[in-house]
């Protein structure tokens, strides 16, 4: 079986327009998820230990980095402390970010 790096995986697969559709829709949250572990990997963290840091279970901060979860601003803010971050919220026109209905 050949292998092949998830960034050329993701360029073969966004060239189905359906694809491509739903990995805009969700563009958002996929970049959140990004975000949130290259945040905490930086400061290195593992899993358990942010969640230790937030009172939470590993499992907690699993499912917020698969994207399953849909967190609240709230947690978000937590986390964002946890990280020795802040959370900044915007909104942006679509046509200046490439994104179409």
């Amino acid at each position: 079986m050949k292998t092949s790096s998830f960034s050329a995986l993701k360029k073969k697969l966004l060239l189905d327009p359906a694809i491509r559709k739903e990995y805009q829709r969700l563009g958002s949250e996929f970049e959140l998820v990004r975000i949130l572990i290259q945040r905490r990997l930086q400061r290195g963290l593992t899993q358990a230990a942010l969640a230790k840091k937030l009172k939470t279970k590993q499992s907690a901060v699993a499912r917020l980095e698969s994207g399953s979860y849909n967190p609240t601003i709230s947690f978000l803010n937590k986390v964002a402390h946890a990280l020795d971050t802040e959370v900044v919220i915007s909104f942006i026109d679509r046509q200046k970010v490439g994104v179409h209905k």
